[in-house]
């Protein structure tokens, strides 16, 4: 079997529910992870997207503000959520395929402004819910699974514009990537994007600040692909399609592909 899954922060299902239909129709991912999705879970334009073939969905969701969901034209079951950190955000959804993987998409907090959790409680909570995350795979090893989702981080140094002059900003900053790193090898999960692409400058957000996002080209790799060691092999064909944030009132986020063969 082999499926194509795309990760996407869309910043409102609702209101971008005509990119998210022009993505289904023009790329056709089997399974498509959305996450900041702002809508109850009621609310979600499904008809649409059914009526594009993505006639399962899980998902969590809470007016106005996160949410994740997971839309598939294969059949899911849905494995429950974790509020991470107790903070009573839709953030985490989980959904098992019937060949036996797990997909769990996580919306991570951003973080705030200021990288100090002693004046910034929004920075505390991030960390806070890196660490859960990172004990959650240590108690139950994760087999069979992939991670995707804005992990809200940018951990290498080619995964942001200017390394040195983001390393005191939030999404790049030492202790945040220590914490991401730490939650990645306790469930020994692949970075499959970078298994694919190792070298080089890659980005998957691009702010709404700036006047010409694409020729300032001022971004940042937030939105992830994981897998775990016994299925990270049959993944390929990694990419960021960086042009949907050149669309007609696009996110600030560009999607993120990748298709196993299992």
């Amino acid at each position: 079997m082999s499926f194509t899954l795309a990760t996407w922060n869309i910043n409102s299902v609702r209101l971008r529910e005509p990119i998210v239909c022009k993505l289904l129709e023009e790329e056709g991912p089997d399974v498509l992870c959305l996450q900041e999705c702002k809508s109850p879970v009621e609310k979600i334009p499904m008809e649409r997207f059914r009526a594009l073939g993505y006639s399962h969905i899980v998902a969590r969701g809470q007016k106005g503000y996160n949410g994740v969901a997971i839309l598939s034209k294969l059949p899911l079951r849905d494995m429950g959520a974790v509020d991470y950190a107790g903070l009573g955000h839709a953030r985490h959804v989980a959904a098992k395929l019937e060949n036996g993987v797990t997909i769990h998409n996580f919306y991570v907090p951003a973080g705030g402004d200021k990288p100090d959790r002693e004046i910034n409680e929004k920075f505390g909570q991030k960390l806070d819910y890196l660490t859960e995350m990172r004990d959650a795979f240590y108690a139950e090893k994760p087999e069979k699974s992939i991670l995707v989702g804005d992990l809200n981080i940018a951990p290498r140094e080619d995964d942001v514009w200017n390394h040195k002059q983001l390393l005191k900003i939030v999404s790049h900053t030492p202790v945040e990537v220590e914490h991401l790193c730490a939650a990645q090898d306790a469930g020994h999960w692949v970075d499959v994007t970078r298994q694919d692409i190792p070298e080089g400058l890659l980005y998957s957000w691009w702010s709404y600040r700036a006047r010409d996002w694409s020729e300032a080209d001022k971004g940042r790799r937030l939105d992830h692909v994981w897998a775990t060691p016994d299925i990270s092999n049959a993944a390929h064909g990694s990419r960021v399609l960086r042009d949907a944030r050149g669309w007609e009132q696009p996110s600030d986020h560009a999607p993120v592909f990748a298709t196993f063969d299992l």
